[in-house]
């Protein structure tokens, strides 16, 4: 008669032992990665980042089962694009704001973290995932205040603003007075928008092309326009690129 611990062993060597392995490892994995993203309310949360991990688990575990090392080879390939498609399923554009790039970065880590577990390597998925959680988390308060120093120009490639208030009457002439006052300073105009518009004043903007400018070129040509008689105030702003 066969003893439990034979029957244990014997079922620990079966490749359905080493499937509910994989999958075990990409749930866990899966459930940690997700719970951070849960909780900082993101759109791709618990449920999404485990069945990611599950997925790539699965199919990977289906490659090694079916061809071997060649067909995980092929599955690990299929994942890697295909994840693709659902990352960009979160990004998000609100403006010129873009949001959801980390969370699409996330689900194809995730994947990673299920195509290791698949492919029976639960140390390294660990490894993983512990970078993925820590690259959410421990890298946010040196993001946050990254974020937190002032825009410098000249140290930082940037998109600049002059803004102009004028007459609607007077909108044409200071177009065209932008224009040459901005070419003349050697700074490349993107565009030019109409900002905010009333009966009493118009706001224009003309938007600069990505570059690094100095305080006092941009400062020389809103002294210029401010000694038009077109121009009622003039200023200037920056904002980073994406």
């Amino acid at each position: 008669m066969t003893s439990p611990q034979a029957l244990l062993e014997s079922f620990v060597a079966t490749p359905f032992a080493h499937t509910l392995l994989a999958l075990a490892t990409a749930f866990v994995l899966g459930t940690m990665i997700g719970f951070e993203r849960q909780w900082r309310q993101r759109n791709a949360g618990l449920r999404t980042n485990v069945l990611v991990a599950l997925g790539a688990a699965a199919f990977s575990d289906l490659g090694i089962r079916l061809l071997g090392v060649e067909g995980a080879t092929r599955i690990v390939a299929y994942v890697v694009s295909g994840i693709g498609f659902l990352g960009a399923g979160v990004i998000l554009k609100d403006g010129t704001n873009i949001r959801g790039l980390n969370t699409a970065a996330t689900l194809w880590c995730s994947a990673a973290v299920g195509t290791f577990a698949g492919s029976a390597m639960p140390a390294e998925a660990a490894a993983l995932a512990g970078f993925v959680l820590a690259g959410n988390t421990a890298l946010r308060p040196l993001v946050d205040w990254i974020d937190r120093r002032p825009v410098t120009p000249g140290a930082t490639e940037a998109e600049y603003h002059i803004h102009a208030i004028c007459d609607p009457k007077n909108v044409s002439d200071v177009r065209d007075l932008l224009d040459k006052e901005l070419t003349d300073a050697g700074l490349p105009i993107r565009s030019v928008e109409l900002i905010s518009a009333s009966e009493d004043h118009v706001e224009l903007a003309a938007m600069l092309l990505p570059a690094s400018a100095g305080e006092e070129e941009l400062d020389a040509v809103v002294s210029a326009l401010e000694a038009s008689p077109l121009i009622t105030s003039a200023t200037w702003s920056v904002t980073t690129t994406s």
